[in-house]
């Protein structure tokens, strides 16, 4: 299974996961605002790798079959007191 990963050039650490090139123009209403300009990071092909630095691999897939597209947010950042 093919992806495409692009950075949002608004959101810090925010990566756009997507099936096909060519599903950049077919994004839910408003999450081309949101995540702003989108630079392209890389291609991957998932099914030839075990697991994903910051997001559940097996979730990627789910998704990217279902919405078209899987949305990887920034990890919570903890304040250690």
């Amino acid at each position: 299974m093919q992806c495409y990963i692009y950075r949002s050039s608004k959101k810090l650490d925010t990566y756009l996961y997507i099936p096909d090139k060519a599903k950049l123009d077919a994004l839910p209403d408003g999450l081309d605002k949101l995540l702003g300009h989108l630079d392209f990071v890389m291609q991957l092909d998932l099914n030839k790798i075990k697991r994903l630095e910051n997001a559940d691999i097996e979730e990627v897939k789910k998704r990217l079959l279902e919405d078209e597209f899987y949305l990887q947010l920034p990890r919570e950042q903890h304040i250690e007191v």
